[in-house]
């Protein structure tokens, strides 16, 4: 390995913001006791945590009220998701998808017990419109953009076409880098993606929406079902959410140029299909897939050499599943690569990655 190891994973966990670190650092002597507390420390915990919970929601543009804190992006989406479908009782059973939602979303509908309907996708992961049947819908899902080819969605379409039927959208993905989309009645995020610490995720339920806990009540549990908050983690959270869409025109500015390089490059490889839209996308990440290589063997080579990606469908990868979200484009689903940038990613750092990367190929191809 020539020079230090680079870090291209992002999309799976963004690096500690600067300004999480500190304010996590200072909640921990005052933010420690139970925020539920009517003693001196309870209240001191209450007030950080409520200072969290309005920095999140100016940082979102959603009222302080909407946000719930939850114990990662997974419960989030289950509980947004589940507490649509729980609140919609009557007005329809099914729960409609589309066919690239992140596993959190699938695995919840499954749960559910409930018929589902999926929605069919272009060739560049983009929902299509013209499958959107609502039919005895309960709630539709809409991703803000896919996690893992990087296509952004057209949720506020998705949402003018559900009319009555509420809109959850999974804005993992996407939440500090780009703006909220409008049109729905709860979202979920997650905080480790904008540079929060791991294990907090933020649950938006819109005021008026018919959202119902889908899980069994506890005496802690708070207006959208959650109990004990880790206040030092949430408070972290907030800080770095309010630090990255204080800096995002600037960030996004400069990932789009890394990842546009990526691209341009990596097309020009043999037998190397670059998926995802190419302009009306994520920031920072590009996926692509490489003919006669596995991806999982690509990932050890390039991390033998130094830098650090994805492969497969970055929610399930564990498992070596082909990426379902490659099968519903219709792409490659073996040989694929997820490259994701940061703050902290160089010039230097990419050209060294597209430097080695042909050859990586080529050497996993020489052996088959």
């Amino acid at each position: 390995m020539a020079g230090p190891r680079v870090y291209l994973d992002s999309a799976s966990g963004e690096r500690l913001h600067p300004a999480a670190r500190q304010a996590f650092d200072a909640a921990l002597d005052t933010a420690y006791a139970d925020p539920r507390r009517i003693h001196h420390a309870g209240r001191a915990a209450r007030l950080v945590l409520d200072n969290a919970r309005a920095a999140t929601a100016e940082a979102l543009g959603v009222q302080p009220d909407e946000v719930t804190f939850t114990s990662s992006g997974t419960e989030a989406v289950h509980r947004g998701l589940l507490g649509l479908h729980h609140g919609a009782r009557g007005r329809g059973n099914r729960i409609v998808h589309s066919s690239v939602e992140h596993s959190a979303v699938l695995h919840a509908a499954e749960w559910s017990g409930a018929p589902t309907r999926v929605v069919a996708v272009d060739a560049t992961g983009r929902v299509r419109l013209d499958d959107l049947d609502l039919t005895d819908a309960a709630v539709v899902a809409c991703q803000s953009a896919n996690h893992e080819v990087g296509t952004i969605q057209p949720v506020a379409e998705v949402g003018r076409a559900a009319g009555d039927v509420p809109l959850f959208v999974d804005a993992c993905a996407s939440a500090g880098r780009l703006a909220l989309p409008e049109g729905w009645a709860a979202l979920a995020a997650s905080a480790h993606k904008w540079g929060g610490p791991p294990g907090v995720g933020v649950l938006v339920v819109r005021r008026g929406s018919r959202w119902r806990d889908p899980f069994p009540e506890d005496e802690r549990a708070s207006e959208h079902g959650v109990g004990f908050e880790n206040v030092p983690a949430v408070l972290a959270a907030a800080a770095a959410l309010q630090a990255v869409v204080a800096e995002r025109e600037t960030e996004n500015v400069r990932a789009h140029g890394r990842v546009g390089w990526i691209r341009r490059v990596v097309s020009d490889l043999p037998d190397v299909e670059v998926v995802g839209d190419p302009t009306d996308r994520l920031p920072h990440l590009v996926t692509f897939s490489c003919l006669y290589v596995e991806g999982e063997a690509l990932v050890t080579e390039l991390d033998r050499l130094g830098f650090e990606v994805a492969s497969g469908s970055a929610c399930t990868s564990s498992t070596l599943e082909p990426s379902h979200v490659l099968a519903a484009m219709g792409a490659l689903t073996h040989g694929n690569v997820r490259v994701s940038v940061d703050r902290n990613t160089t010039e230097d750092d990419i050209e060294r990655f597209l430097a080695e990367l042909p050859g990586a190929i080529e050497r996993l191809r020489a052996r088959l």
